[in-house]
């Protein structure tokens, strides 16, 4: 499944870099947006490749790679755009990921003898009992839920295009504009609606419902949520207060930009293989804790201080440290408390539940930004954000970021108990065992 669709990926890169309007530009996204679903297969390759004791390095390897190849697209982007134009930015791209493909073809197979009897990673702590089992698991897994995947694009499209149209609105207070944005906020709540009644009666669900609402994977995927969705919303725009002209941005080009998020890049590549070790050695709860306190406390420093490059610069590394420590401690409590057979389900969720937060985030940047312009001094083309703009977005990440502290705290008693129960099971069939052997 990687392999196909890689393909589809590669078919889109070229796509986007012969774009000459923006439809067709849109529609080769959508395919390069096909191919960003290679992200859960490969979580699930991971957990089928690694031992248990190495999964969290595995895990943060590929996290690592994941947020520093984001930013190193920013780096390396920046220069091609300023010599060679953006349609260079995309045609860049096609040789190293034909060479990718070649060798995940040559390299990667997949592990015929992995089976639920030889991995120790069954259902979750708590009496199997309550692990409500799909129907899923009967159904042919040629199955694909076309009514759940068109429900659930409905409820994101829907949701999104409501934020960008009260952000691109010039008169908010307009009968049109209050009657297209409760359209289709009503449209995103109804179709939500649907996909949940979808979910319930489909013998092959795109997410299974259970897992969403287990115990213990629910408040880590909110977790998971929130942290694409803060990143993104100020990974988006960092570049727009770089470049915007001065007084209200720093006036700077692609490559400036570039250097001010090299911080958040060198931690991520440095910190996220670390989270890796460190949460194999304490487990991936503590890292998480850790992880939502010092990312709530660079962005609430962020908040507070970014009025230069340097300031900024320095605020994203810390950032990126809470980052690095939560994508590695949360994923990896998804991978241990789901059972194997639902494995790339429950990892295809998380991502989807990332990439969500990940759309959501630069949606609301997007609307402070728009909600909030000036006209800058010397420069006749249009308004810019106003710093006031840049305040709203800082402090609308350190605020939800902060909430992802209570859902630690709230998982972590949750895991506890579920420890607790599981031991006690354990002593009590360890008490039947040696009363039957009496007998």
């Amino acid at each position: 499944m990687v392999l196909i669709i890689f393909i589809i990926y590669i078919i889109g890169i070229p796509a986007g870099g012969l774009s000459n309007n923006i439809t067709f530009l849109v529609i080769s996204r959508v395919i390069q947006g096909i191919g960003i679903s290679m992200f859960p297969i490969a979580f699930g390759i991971i957990r089928d490749q690694l031992p248990r004791e190495k999964l969290a390095v595995g895990v943060g390897v590929f996290s690592s790679m994941f947020a520093a190849g984001s930013v190193v697209g920013l780096a390396v982007g920046g220069i091609i755009i300023n010599n060679f134009g953006w349609h260079a930015t995309f045609l860049s791209i096609v040789p190293v990921a034909i060479i990718l493909w070649v060798v995940i073809n040559r390299f990667i197979r997949d592990n015929k003898a992995v089976s639920e009897t030889t991995i120790s990673l069954g259902h979750p702590p708590g009496t199997k009992s309550s692990w409500k089992q799909s129907n899923a698991t009967t159904k042919s897994a040629s199955s694909i839920d076309l009514k759940g995947a068109v429900t659930l694009a409905v409820t994101i499209v829907s949701f999104l295009l409501a934020i960008t149209y009260v952000g691109n609105s010039t008169n908010l207070n307009s009968s049109s504009t209050k009657t297209t944005v409760v359209s289709l906020g009503l449209l995103s709540v109804g179709s939500l609606t649907l996909f949940v009644m979808i979910e319930k009666k489909a013998l092959s669900p795109l997410i299974e419902l259970s897992l969403i609402a287990h115990k213990v994977l629910l408040p880590a995927n909110i977790v998971i949520v929130i942290f694409g969705m803060t990143m993104f919303m100020v990974y988006q725009t960092i570049p727009i207060l770089v470049r915007s002209p001065q007084p209200l941005g720093f006036g700077g080009d692609a490559v400036s930009t570039a250097m001010v998020q090299l911080p958040f890049m060198i931690v991520n590549l440095v910190f996220a293989p670390s989270s890796g070790f460190i949460v194999s050695k304490i487990g991936n709860l503590k890292p998480t804790v850790a992880g939502t306190l010092i990312m709530t406390i660079g962005f609430f420093s962020l908040f507070m201080f970014h009025s230069t490059e340097i300031t900024v610069a320095i605020n994203l590394a810390i950032v990126a440290a809470g980052i690095s420590l939560i994508q590695v401690g949360a994923f990896s409590i998804t991978m241990e408390y789901t059972p194997l057979k639902f494995s790339g389900v429950s990892l295809g969720m998380s991502v989807v539940l990332f990439l969500i937060g990940s759309s959501i985030g630069p949606a609301m940047a997007g609307l402070y930004m728009q909600t909030h312009q000036e006209l800058a001094k010397g420069v006749t083309t249009g308004s810019f954000p106003s710093p006031i703009s840049y305040n709203l977005i800082f402090l609308t990440a350190a605020l939800i970021s902060a909430i992802s502290i209570t859902l630690v705290i709230f998982l972590r008693r949750r895991i506890t108990h579920s420890e607790s129960t599981l031991k006690l099971e354990m002593e009590a069939s360890s008490m039947k065992q040696r009363r039957d052997e009496v007998v």
